[in-house]
């Protein structure tokens, strides 16, 4: 069973000024940038939940940012360390993927408040 994909909050703003900016490169005639291999990564991650939604790695029940407000949450690699955060919602028949967040790896690591070493 195919899931659906819904960009909400953060991860849709995130993804409108992504489009824009690839949509200007490319009718500027840019073939290939970090904004572009950016774009191609989400949307092929987004087609991979299409097909298995738990397809993204667990984060555990006690790392759930409080602020993302769910019970489950999944996280995917997406190209230059940026990471992609979603949930997922069963409506009876119907599997649905929330993506809450897109952000670079250093967002990640303050929402996780993980330290560098």
């Amino acid at each position: 069973m195919k899931a659906r994909v819904r960009l909400t909050g953060q991860a849709l703003e995130e993804y409108e000024r992504l489009k824009k900016l690839v949509t200007e490169e490319e009718s500027k005639g840019i073939k290939s940038s970090e904004n572009q291999t950016l774009w191609r990564s989400i949307n092929e991650k987004i087609e991979w939940l299409k097909e298995d939604p738990l397809r993204g790695e667990v984060v555990s029940k006690k790392d759930i940012p409080k602020g993302l407000d769910v019970d489950n949450l999944f996280k995917i690699r997406l190209a230059q360390y940026w990471r992609m955060l979603f949930t997922i919602r069963r409506q009876e028949i119907e599997v649905i993927c929330f993506v809450l967040v897109i952000e670079s790896h250093p967002d990640y690591d303050k929402r996780f408040k993980i330290k560098k070493r």
